[in-house]
């Protein structure tokens, strides 16, 4: 996904603008009737593509709207703050951990088959990384994909599948050579979710509700190799270089939902009268507001400038740690904010349809996904050589 350097500060006010109305009229209101659901209509997603959001960051060429970090992070925290929803955020750009290995090393007949379809809402792509008998150990995976003639044969299980029930397109994690048990043996194939020999059961989550998840099987399923991509053997690193931009993403989209219970907080606590005042004129509940606004403002300061960075072309080890320390503080922030929001709320924000009741229980899934806190801290003390 290529950055312009054209895409203004003013094209970013414009388009921050146009995802609040979105979040506050299309997204927000429906939520309840989505989680009810378990997932979300294919409607939303072309009404997302009609105003541009699913194909930012895209080529053009391929439907998309190139744009910088610095405008997808104002996108995805704008509708994590105004849509209050992480299943949304999570089903409806399912996409952008998806297609990025495509776009960056599927062959251009590839990438015209699969990706333009998906920019117009008109299907879903998907990533499957995580088995059963693993998750952040990527190198231990053990689906694998023998070679018969054109074809690849896929045997094996993905879970905790993100629209894994709903996907068209997957990007799969396989292990190609069976004698490598370890990261040089694995390779990427995208696999069209219609084949023969594909099942899947649905998973029931604690938060994420209108976000269809799903445990996946492959039961000798023949893909066409020109599915693979990049080279056999390369998967292990297209799969690290994919984290990289999960992880930041997922720090901008906890900064919005950190936002998010600070708005709800602070509306209640101004509406809210105890003992013949105001919440608000009570010490401890500004200085809980004033303790969610230190860590609000830091998140953003760090989300900015490592936008700003990779955007600028240094997305080199120094970027790579602090993208991990920063989506560990992103959640951090998301996970006080929100504890601190139910506690102002009090009995109401215990309560089912407040924002902040669903944000607490989305923190952790924010924490643990795009790779556990533990193994953030490690990588990132691996790349600074400590």
């Amino acid at each position: 996904m290529n950055a312009t350097p054209d895409f203004t500060a003013e094209d970013i006010a414009a388009l921050v603008d146009t995802v609040q109305r979105f979040a506050t009229q299309a997204v927000a209101p429906r939520v309840p009737a989505w989680e009810a659901a378990g997932e979300l209509p294919l409607s939303l997603h072309r009404e997302a593509a009609d105003i541009g959001l699913l194909g930012l960051g895209y080529p053009e060429h391929l439907g998309g709207t190139p744009a910088p970090w610095r405008a997808r992070n104002a996108m995805s925290r704008t509708l994590a703050r105004h849509g209050g929803s992480g299943g949304v955020m999570a089903s409806l750009f399912t996409h952008n951990i998806g297609l990025p290995p495509v776009l960056a090393h599927g062959t251009p007949a590839l990438q015209q088959e699969v990706i333009p379809p998906v920019l117009r809402g008109e299907q879903i792509a998907a990533l499957g990384i995580t088995e059963p008998g693993g998750g952040s150990d990527v190198a231990a995976l053990r689906t694998t994909a023998r070679r018969e003639g054109d074809d690849y044969v896929i045997d094996g299980e993905k879970v905790f599948i993100t629209s894994g029930m709903r996907c068209d397109w997957i990007t799969l994690a396989v292990r190609t050579d069976a004698h490598n048990k370890g990261a040089g043996g694995i390779s990427m194939v995208v696999v069209p979710c219609n084949a023969p020999g594909v099942s899947r059961t649905r998973l029931e989550k604690m938060g994420w509700h209108c976000s269809d998840t799903a445990h996946l099987r492959f039961d000798s399923v023949r893909v066409p190799a020109r599915y693979r991509l990049g080279a056999e053997g390369a998967g292990f690193r297209i799969i690290m270089g994919n984290f990289n931009g999960e992880r930041l993403a997922l720090a901008a989209m906890a900064l919005g939902f950190a936002e998010a219970c600070f708005d709800e907080a602070l509306a209640w606590a101004r509406q809210r009268s105890t003992f013949g005042a105001p919440l608000i004129e009570r010490q401890v509940i500004r200085h809980q507001l004033m303790d969610m606004q230190m860590r609000i403002h830091s998140t953003a300061s760090w989300v900015e400038a490592l936008s700003a960075r990779v955007d600028a072309g240094d997305a080199g080890a120094d970027w790579v740690a602090q993208v991990c320390l920063l989506k560990n503080h992103a959640t951090q922030t998301m996970q006080f904010c929100a504890d601190a929001a139910v506690q102002i709320l009090g009995g109401m924000g215990y309560m089912r349809g407040t924002v902040s009741e669903r944000v607490y229980r989305e923190v952790k899934v924010m924490m643990i996904g795009g790779g556990a806190e533990e193994i953030m801290k490690e990588l990132a003390a691996r790349q600074w050589g400590l």
